[in-house]
């Protein structure tokens, strides 16, 4: 007998029910805030989203719905375990909702903590997930109840401690992800290694990462900076993508924008965001000229609007994620190398100068010769980093750092 579908499911935040969402014709979402939520928050404020600022009534929120989802092979996989066509947001987030991307669990019933289980992985059982994940994407079983948006090969991990790994079950939040390299670009799992350990010299990532062989096959195993782990347990930590702040849909079956080029987010936009929403404007611009400098310096072409992200440090305020998606694509020849979101009106990373970041951040606006001097800062950085060691020296990504760094540098 086919479970019966819920017509209304309520979204929690830091256990509270804020909004709900409801089914609607054509597989619509409408998003509506509680009661609860509109007596204690200001009006307008982004407590679920910037797409859906609190107010009162129905809010279409498809496309920040959306994004919560898998991409590509994994959207198909997911929709037939859940009995629902790859175009029924809702239904999979009835069935996989419990354990999304950020901080909000969304579930017909009230989250109920002491459901959550781990089946903890053996070195056997491990190798044999990563195999599966063609399959079982996501490492997905009957007792999944997660989702993790894109479409690239990983898995969810719960750290047990003593480099123990366990798969999480019925909602419980993830402590980790393993990503597992594609077999067509050799050293792409390691190319992000040293690009996550040069971002977090920069300052740009709180992430931790180890590459990793499971079974024969190259990983990277990155910490979640959506996740808070603490003596309490695991606690979840607000965020959305650029494609879901600003309502934008990010794939499957509509079309999708995550790139600017197919009418997705531009730099503009999110520095619109963080002027509309951060309590420091100044502060989060000068961020995201480093952030735009960094992805210039690693020639990283595959920052689109869902490879960028907010967090939402209170429920009226918003900041730049620390950077989690950090491939140096122009280093293979048959992978993009051009920007997803242009840069001063410029697409090729190999021809962005300082002067196409600088009039990229005076749009916002943002000062010149504040860009200026994060640019050399960011450079320097980075630099001194290589020279010290943080990244082999003799590395693709060291010499291409170095490479570009030379070429922005105008001093």
């Amino acid at each position: 007998m086919k479970p019966r579908r819920p017509r209304r499911l309520g979204v929690w935040l830091g256990g509270r029910r804020i909004a709900d969402f409801e089914q609607g014709r054509q597989q619509a979402i409408s998003c509506r805030y509680t009661e609860a939520a509109l007596d204690i928050w200001p009006q307008n404020s982004p407590v679920l989203s910037c797409s859906l600022p609190l107010r009162a009534g129905p809010q279409n929120a498809l496309a920040f719905c959306r994004g919560l989802v898998p991409e590509g092979h994994a959207l198909h996989t997911f929709a037939v375990r859940a009995g629902v066509s790859v175009a029924d947001t809702f239904g999979l987030l009835a069935s996989y909702g419990r354990d999304v991307a950020g901080a909000l669990v969304i579930s017909e019933q009230e989250p109920d903590d002491r459901r959550f289980g781990v089946e903890p992985y053996t070195e056997a059982t491990l190798a044999a997930a990563v195999g599966e994940l063609n399959e079982r994407p996501l490492g997905v079983h009957d007792d999944s109840e997660l989702s993790l948006a894109g479409c690239e090969a990983k898995l969810p991990l719960v750290e047990l401690g003593e480099g123990r790994w366990g798969r999480p079950q019925y909602g419980r939040p993830s402590t980790h992800i393993l990503k597992i390299e594609d077999g067509l670009h050799v050293g792409l799992v390691a190319g992000e290694s040293a690009c996550l350990e040069l971002a977090r010299t920069a300052g740009l990532t709180t992430i931790t990462s180890d590459l990793t062989m499971t079974g024969g096959t190259p990983g990277i195993r990155v910490s979640r900076f959506d996740r808070r782990v603490g003596s309490n347990g695991v606690g979840r930590i607000h965020q959305e993508d650029v494609c879901q702040a600003l309502g934008l849909d990010p794939g499957e079956p509509h079309g999708g924008v995550k790139y600017e080029r197919n009418g997705g987010p531009t730099l503009r936009q999110t520095a619109h965001l963080l002027n509309a929403y951060s309590s420091d404007p100044e502060a989060q611009l000068d961020r995201l000229v480093a952030v735009v400098t960094f992805t210039v310096l690693i020639g990283n072409a595959d920052a689109h609007g869902k490879n960028l992200s907010i967090m939402h440090p209170t429920p009226e305020t918003v900041v730049l994620a620390p950077l989690y998606d950090t491939v140096p694509t122009t280093l293979w020849p048959d992978l993009p190398a051009d920007a997803s979101m242009s840069i001063g009106g410029q697409t090729s990373l190999p021809k962005i100068t300082v002067a196409d970041i600088v009039r990229e951040a005076q749009a916002w606006p943002h000062s010149a010769e504040r860009t200026r001097k994060i640019v050399d800062t960011t450079i320097d950085v980075l630099m001194a980093a290589i020279d010290r060691g943080v990244i082999p020296q003799e590395s693709a990504v060291a010499a291409a750092v170095t490479s570009r760094s030379a070429h922005l540098d105008n001093r």
